[in-house]
């Protein structure tokens, strides 16, 4: 169901033997086509559309249209598919191993073994129905997550509280990552920490880009869907609240207080959302939700705009005939304008899980745009001062 800034809407679709959906989410990027500007080069420039929900997920990857724009690993189906079994067979038992294979396969190879979207296996013990991380990417994130702040080997699935859990289980999926290395291994790229400064430091040091943009050559990179790191810069997380307490809220089942499964923006139940906190009409506390999310779509917009320019400049002096070495700086600038911004873009909160942080990443997305147009024009300068000098 569709909230004022999220969620989506049923848009029809004539199945095909290629595609058999008879209904998809609408497009982002023909909502915004500064999106493609943005990914130019990339695949999410040619299909990108709204989440329909865990139900759709996994036919949803299946058939998006970046399919045929590049041959896609099975390291997708990690967060995807409900891949604990099929990671067990394959790896004979072993679940980390069975990882590993997958995300070397070609993504059509992978599919085959996954037959369903999340299952209660993939956050539930079978046998006691505790809560459980079967995701490697995100037990291994946490390993690297808590030996950077000084805690060794930790192992989430023995050492994480109950409302840990209650997040921890939504983190295995809703998180930035990248393919490492040939073999598509995934990681959670959290060894500096979880904020968006950290990350962006993790990738300067060890060079990764997702792609070259193919207006300007700049490395950049692709923010994912980092709900769980913002998340954990706002308030919610810092006074104990569970992504669970808000988008599961607890109900009543004859005398049995339950976990609701039908899992959802908090806008769409704030009786047993919100007010079990915030004792304020629901009128009231939808105001103020909403006033968040325009102020952050406002200063998204200008992000937005602010970077196309960036894109466009750049795209003029390679034309001109700029060189590698003069647009280095710029490029660099267009990385960091690029990646603070997707991180926002990407996060499906629109601004609510942190308010303050989507505004400072944002701010400093429209900063690192103006600098790389500053480059620029420091490069187009030193052309003029070189012939004053030799008059």
């Amino acid at each position: 169901m569709r909230t004022k800034y999220g969620g989506s809407e049923a848009v029809p679709h004539t199945p095909t033997e290629a595609d058999p959906r008879s209904v998809v989410a609408q497009s982002r990027i023909e909502e915004d086509p500064r999106l493609k500007t943005m990914w130019a080069g990339y695949a999410f420039a040619v299909d990108f559309r709204e989440e329909r929900g865990h139900a759709y997920m996994l036919d949803d990857q299946t058939y998006t249209e970046r399919q045929h724009v590049v041959k896609q690993p099975g390291t997708c189906m990690h967060c995807h598919g409900s891949v604990y079994v099929p990671y067990k067979k394959l790896g004979d038992g072993d679940l980390i191993k069975g990882f590993e294979k997958m995300n070397q396969m070609p993504y059509t190879e992978a599919r085959k073994l996954v037959e369903h979207p999340v299952t209660c296996i993939d956050c539930h013990d079978p046998g006691t129905m505790a809560l459980r991380v079967t995701r490697p990417g995100f037990i291994e994130g946490m390993r690297a997550l808590k030996a950077g702040q000084g805690v060794a080997n930790y192992d989430v699935n023995s050492q994480a509280t109950r409302q840990e859990m209650r997040s921890y289980v939504c983190g295995q999926c809703h998180v930035e990552y990248y393919f490492q290395g040939k073999e598509k291994r995934l990681v959670y790229p959290w060894a500096k920490g979880l904020n968006v400064d950290d990350i962006m430091a993790y990738y300067e040091e060890n060079g990764h880009k997702d792609w070259v943009h193919a207006e300007t050559g700049a490395p950049v990179l692709k923010a994912q869907h980092p709900e769980f790191e913002m998340y954990n810069q706002g308030i919610h997380a810092r006074s104990g609240v569970a992504c669970a307490d808000c988008h599961m809220a607890y109900k009543r089942e004859g005398a049995m207080k339950i976990t609701d499964h039908h899992v959802r923006s908090p806008l769409l139940n704030i009786n047993r959302s919100c007010q079990t906190c915030h004792k304020w009409s629901e009128q009231e506390l939808l105001g103020r939700v909403e006033t968040i999310q325009a102020r952050n779509q406002k200063l998204r917009g200008t992000a937005m705009d602010a970077l196309v320019d960036l894109i466009q400049d750049m795209k003029a002096r390679k034309l001109a005939g700029a060189t590698d070495l003069e647009l280095a700086e710029a490029r660099g600038f267009q990385r960091k304008a690029q990646f603070y911004l997707d991180f926002v873009e990407a996060e499906n909160s629109s601004g609510f899980h942190a308010p303050q942080e989507a505004a400072r990443i944002l701010g400093d997305s429209i900063n690192y745009s103006r600098l790389g147009q500053k480059a620029l024009s420091k490069q187009q300068a030193v052309p003029q001062q070189d012939a004053r000098k030799s008059e």
